[in-house]
C-alpha cells in the first residue's frame, strides 16, 4: 500500500510517498527558514502564504521521485494537528481537494504521534516504549503501547525546549534557528562555567517548565554583558536544557520500573532530535538501563511528511477516515476522534 503524506503544521511544506507505513520511496521538503530568519522566528502569516505557494509542487515532486503516478497512491494523510492554524489549513484543504479529485481515502493524522513513529521507519519499535517528542513548539513525554496507541505523560507548561533556543539566540544576536547555532557555540565550550537550576512544581507534577530556563539565560547574558563567554553560556544553557529533560525520562523509566511495567525501548523525535548531546545523553541512559534507544535520522528529526505517509498506513489499514467536516487542532488532541486519543 503507498500511502502519500503532506505534512504543513509549521514552516515546512513537506510531502512523501511510503510504502506499508515503513519504505519511503521519496521524502520531498521546503524549508522556509531563510523567510523568517530576520525575525528571529516563525511569522505565522507568512508561513500560511508560502505552504499556499509551494504545495502543489512540492506534492508534484515527491510523486515524482516515488516514481508513481497519483492512480497508484492508494490513500493520502495529512497533519491534522496540533500546530499553526493557518498552516493546518493550507495542508489539509489541499489534501482533502486531492483527495476527492482523485477518488482516493484520506486521514488525518496527529502531528506528534508522528514524530514517535518516525524512527520506525528505520527500524521495529519495541513496545511499550517511552517516547521524548522535543521542537520548537512542542516538549512531551508519550507512553507508546503500541503504534495508534499513544498517552501523554508531561508536557511543557509554557515555552518548548526549541522555542527558548530560538529566543534566547535572538536575544543574544546569535542567529536563527537557535538550536545549531548554540549547538554550534557548545561544541568548544565549558558547561559548568554557568549555572543553572532546573524548575520544579509545588504540586509535584512531572510536566516541564522552560519558561525560567529562559529567564535564567537571558539574566546571565545581562548580567555579563561584555564578559560574556559565548562558547561556555552555550554549552551551559545547552546543557541544562538537555539534564533538565534526561531527568525526566529517568524518573518516569524507573517510576514504570517500581510499578512492574517497564518500557522496553526509548524513542526520541522532533527538530531538537538532532541535537548530538541530546542524542547522546539518551543513548548513555538506555545503555545504562539496557533499553535499546531508537533514533530518527536526518530529516526524519524534522517536520517531513514521511512520518505522516507511514503512520497514515496505520490509520488507513485501521479503517479511521478523516471525517471531511472536521476542522484542525492548534494546540489540542480533540476527544472523539478515534485514533487521535
Amino acid at each position: 500500500m503507498k500511502v502519500l503524506g503532506i505534512e504543513s503544521s509549521c514552516d515546512e511544506t513537506a510531502a512523501a510517498v511510503v510504502e506499508d507505513g515503513k519504505r519511503i520511496l521519496s521524502n520531498t521538503i521546503y524549508s522556509q527558514i531563510r523567510l523568517h530568519r530576520d525575525f528571529g522566528g516563525v511569522v505565522p502569516e507568512l508561513a500560511s502564504r508560502e505552504h499556499i505557494k509551494r504545495i502543489d509542487g512540492v506534492v508534484t515532486v515527491a510523486l515524482e521521485e516515488a516514481g508513481c503516478s497519483v492512480e497508484e497512491i492508494d490513500g493520502l494523510a495529512v497533519t491534522r494537528g496540533p500546530g499553526l492554524i493557518g498552516s493546518l489549513l493550507v495542508g489539509i484543504s489541499f489534501a482533502k481537494a486531492y483527495s476527492l479529485a482523485v477518488g482516493k481515502p484520506l486521514v488525518g493524522v496527529n502531528h506528534l504521534f508522528s514524530h514517535l513513529y518516525a524512527p520506525e521507519l528505520t527500524g521495529e519499535i519495541l513496545y511499550p516504549a517511552l517516547g521524548l517528542i522535543v521542537s520548537g513548539g512542542h516538549t512531551s513525554l508519550y507512553a507508546a503501547d503500541g503504534v495508534l496507541k499513544y498517552r501523554r505523560l508531561a508536557r511543557t507548561r509554557d515555552d518548548a525546549a526549541g522555542e527558548i533556543l530560538d529566543k534566547v539566540s535572538k536575544e543574544l544576536r546569535l542567529g536563527y534557528p537557535g538550536g545549531p547555532v548554540i549547538e554550534r557555540l557548545a561544541s568548544t565550550g565549558d558547561p559548568k562555567r554557568y549555572p543553572f537550576t532546573f524548575p520544579r512544581f509545588r504540586d509535584g507534577s512531572l510536566d516541564f517548565s522552560f519558561s525560567g530556563l529562559k529567564s535564567a539565560a537571558l539574566r546571565i547574558a545581562v548580567e555579563e554583558g561584555e564578559r560574556l563567554k559565548r562558547e561556555d553560556f552555550a554549552a551551559s544553557f545547552q546543557n541544562a536544557i538537555v539534564e533538565y529533560m534526561v531527568e525526566k525520562l529517568v524518573t518516569f523509566i524507573d517510576q514504570a520500573l517500581r510499578e512492574g511495567r517497564p518500557y522496553r525501548s526509548l524513542l526520541l523525535g522532533g527538530g531538537v532530535a538532532r541535537n548530538r548531546r541530546l542524542r547522546e545523553r539518551v543513548l548513555e541512559e538506555g545503555e545504562r538501563r539496557s533499553l535499546p534507544v531508537f533514533l530518527p535520522e536526518g530529516d526524519l528529526c524534522t517536520d517531513n511528511g514521511a512520518m505522516i505517509a507511514g503512520l497514515g498506513f496505520h490509520y488507513l489499514t485501521a479503517g479511521i477516515l478523516y471525517p471531511y467536516a472536521a476542522p484542525p487542532y492548534s494546540r489540542y488532541e480533540p476527544k472523539g476522534y478515534q485514533g487521535e486519543c
